[in-house]
């Protein structure tokens, strides 16, 4: 990619990242985007009449607001000349969103572009069975007194049982499985124990919490009934071996080793990135926090979709002639602990190289902070070049896996 054009990365906000059912979940999607897109502009002082188009990822979209990247848009001040577009790639999406920019850019289709994610787990849909939908439309079809009454008889307490739209998006239609018995899978045929994951959940925690400093410079404030949400609240301050020993397993009850209390959370929140040519941010006079080098996204077995950074990061650095010893950060999204131990082990088995434990997610990652699905990329990005920045580091790996069996992984670069 050196021959081509260049993709500078300005600056990126966040809002917290908060649990589910908790401090953030009156906020829909859109409005958390907007929070997010609202705080950047003022961040860098950018006329929004600069913008191109804006790109953000989004998972579960709301239904009252359908390409919620043209509603964040607008509802953040973007002119409504300028075109905003949606991108979903499950777990990835906040990076396609990057990606997706670099390409507008490398086809002449624009210069200054804001991206980043957004999701809301707390409201995700409760759904309808066909059946009671079928009989729903029936009965908005019936015209006659007599013909309404037998519509209405039709229906069944059964039919008003909900399909939880959150656990239908966390479970792969292909394989059968969900994103839990994915990670079971990972930690049987690696031979990771449950106090191995455990640890590893503990060290994010740990981290999440020496770091808190650097993670709140990350985020933006929130302003909700009357009071400021201004950190992630998933993060245990005081996590201990013994309380998460203590946690049963969940997705294999019997001799399972995943629990809540090794798996990532479910989370809600919002990251905006502001991203342009090299040209325009000289010509704008702003300083980049650094560049998007390269990038890849494979596909792996559904079954075993936690795997998907190890082929990911097999084509990046092919592609951009890196290697993991050149990076001074390595993100790797914390869907699972298991996860994240079988890709370290399968990178080493393959040949990629070994991961030193001060380079892995020297903030924590998604078991302590979260994983509101449609904005991790983007923050994982965010994340990356700001350790870079304080550690006065150059290069940084970031890669996680994604639902439905693929992966993602993209080099960047601090350019001062």
């Amino acid at each position: 990619m050196n021959s081509k054009p260049r993709l500078m990365i300005i600056d990126g906000v966040r809002t917290p990242f908060c649990k589910m059912a908790t401090d953030l979940a009156s906020c829909s999607a859109d409005t958390l985007g907007s929070f997010a897109v609202k705080a950047l502009l003022t961040k860098t002082g950018l006329d929004p009449s600069e913008v191109d188009e804006v790109i953000f990822g989004c998972v579960s979209q709301p239904a009252e607001a359908m390409n919620i990247a043209r509603v964040i848009a607008l509802r953040s001040g973007i002119p409504e000349s300028v075109p905003a577009m949606t991108v979903h790639r499950n777990c990835a999406s906040g990076f396609e969103s990057l990606t997706t920019a670099y390409e507008r850019l490398a086809a002449d289709r624009g210069e200054v572009f804001l991206v980043g994610g957004a999701e809301s787990m707390s409201q995700a849909p409760l759904l309808y069975q066909l059946s009671t939908a079928t009989k729903f439309a029936a009965l908005a079809k019936a015209r006659s007194l007599g013909s309404r009454a037998g519509a209405m008889l039709a229906f069944r307490p059964r039919d008003f049982k909900p399909l939880i739209g959150l656990r239908l998006g966390l479970t792969d239609p292909v394989s059968g499985l969900n994103m839990g018995e994915t990670a079971e899978i990972l930690a049987r045929e690696n031979d990771l124990s449950r106090k191995s994951q455990d640890a590893f959940a503990l060290r994010s925690h740990h981290r999440a919490t020496a770091a808190r400093k650097c993670l709140e410079e990350e985020c933006t404030p929130v302003f909700l009934n009357g009071r400021a949400i201004t950190t992630d609240n998933g993060v245990r301050h005081q996590q201990s071996m013994e309380a998460l020993e203590r946690l049963k397993p969940v997705f294999d009850r019997t001799t399972g080793t995943v629990t809540a209390g090794n798996a990532s959370q479910i989370t809600d929140g919002a990251v905006a990135l502001l991203v342009m040519s090299e040209r325009k941010a000289d010509a704008l006079g702003l300083q980049p926090l650094g560049e998007l080098k390269d990038y890849a996204y494979t596909g792996c077995d559904p079954k075993r979709m936690g795997l998907g950074p190890v082929s990911a990061i097999q084509q990046v650095n092919a592609s951009s002639g890196y290697r993991l010893e050149d990076a001074d950060v390595i993100e790797i999204n914390e869907a699972f602990a298991a996860q994240v131990l079988a890709v370290e082990k399968q990178l080493a088995l393959c040949g990629e190289g070994t991961i030193a434990d001060e380079q892995l997610n020297p903030h924590g990652g998604a078991i302590a902070l979260g994983h509101p699905v449609g904005a991790t990329g983007a923050r994982l990005i965010l994340s990356s070049l700001k350790t870079l920045h304080q550690r006065n580091a150059k290069k940084a790996i970031a890669a996680l896996c994604v639902g439905g069996g693929q992966g993602g992984a993209l080099w960047l670069e601090r350019t001062t």
